[in-house]
């Protein structure tokens, strides 16, 4: 009798689990008290990796299973992770660089009295709620406004890159009150706890695992549900989802903000572990890595975008310090690479494997009568 799926991802999801919250397990050993312990940095920079993940989950909810290329799902990281700076800037208070309880950006540009759009992000239950509505919001009226319109294919995705660049260009500003070129960055606490204390590190990669694994139980539920049906139709044939009497404008707007938040949550875990947050978090280039990370790991697949954005991620850490002058290239043959010989990307290539060694161990039918 053959076995059910559903076991099947549950012990895959729990060995993911187990392997993730393994990684701040063995930093608590210390750097040098065994042969797999890690350090406090490494812990860091795998958060930021699993933050990565999540981003490239929530693009594959919009392009993967709907079928809508968006190349703006890092300006939604962006803007998780300005408004949870905003809280982080107003809570270095007076040790700042000035010594004055404004943020040092606005010292050394002149402003006497915080801007009124900053004072509720003195409050961190309102810091992480603008995390998920502002991201929701912009995708609210950009994609109301461009799935009334009924663009589709290659126009979305045109239009969703001009609007990353006029983002990036409006925060590129030192009038709009974000820091300008500089962002924000140095960056004293979180919550009270010193965030560049091993616990705090710690603490925010446990965070940033939790959310990974509530983004792929969500991804779950939303497609084994009839609205993840509908949405995987309307990526086969829009025409006939039209035809059947649904309204595709509301399942793309709906998937589109979903999908917008989740990547503001990813960001918002991301900034406090990078210590910095700046325009060009929101450039063009920088969506289009998340394609490829999602291109590389299995699009359409549940664990691929993870698998993706870790090994690029891997990849581009040993080769921007091996050969920096050569990583652009790299993911350009590698993403080329993924289109021609291998579409389904990792995921897809070891369900290929695993179907062909299938078919060797099952035998062939016997001809009726032999």
């Amino acid at each position: 009798m053959k076995s059910s799926p559903l076991p099947r991802e549950g012990l895959v999801f729990t060995a993911v689990a187990l392997a993730l919250f393994a990684i701040p397990a063995l930093n608590a050993w210390g750097p040098e008290s065994g042969p797999l312990a890690i350090s406090g940095f490494q812990v860091s920079v795998w958060g930021k990796y699993l933050t990565f993940a999540v981003c490239a989950m929530s693009l594959n909810l919009i392009w993967g299973y709907t079928g809508l290329l968006c190349l703006c799902q890092n300006l939604f990281f962006a803007l998780g992770g300005y408004m949870l700076g905003m809280y982080l800037m107003l809570m270095i208070g007076e040790r700042g660089a000035y010594g004055s309880p404004l943020p040092d950006f606005m010292v050394f540009l002149g402003y006497r009295d915080l801007p009124l759009h900053w004072e509720p992000f003195y409050h961190f239950w309102f810091a992480s709620a603008a995390v998920l509505w502002v991201p929701g919001l912009v995708a609210l009226i950009f994609g109301f406004l461009a799935f009334r319109s009924r663009v589709r294919g290659v126009y979305f995705s045109i239009l969703t890159q001009a609007l990353t660049y006029a983002f990036a260009l409006l925060f590129f500003r030192n009038s709009t009150t974000f820091g300008g070129n500089n962002g924000f960055t140095d960056f004293k606490e979180i919550l009270g706890f010193d965030i560049n204390a091993l616990a705090t590190t710690r603490g925010l990669y446990i965070a940033s695992a939790i959310l990974l694994l509530l983004t792929y139980l969500l991804s779950s539920y939303l497609l084994r549900s009839k609205f993840g049906m509908v949405q995987q139709a309307i990526r086969d044939s829009e025409n006939r989802v039209l035809f059947s009497g649904y309204s595709t404008t509301t399942f793309k707007l709906t998937i589109f903000v979903v999908s917008a938040m989740i990547a503001g949550a990813a960001g918002a875990l991301y900034v406090p572990q990078a210590g910095i947050i700046n325009p060009k978090e929101m450039q063009p280039a920088e969506s289009l890595e998340v394609v490829v990370w999602v291109a590389v790991g299995g699009r359409g697949t549940k664990w691929g975008p993870v698998i993706g954005a870790i090994v690029v991620n891997l990849l581009k850490s040993y080769t921007t310090q091996a050969f920096p002058e050569y990583w652009l290239i790299i993911l350009g043959v590698l993403f080329v690479s993924v289109v021609l010989f291998f579409p389904e990307g990792i995921a897809g290539l070891y369900q290929r494997l695993r179907d062909r060694l299938r078919a060797r161990k099952t035998p062939l039918a016997r001809p009726a009568g032999a």
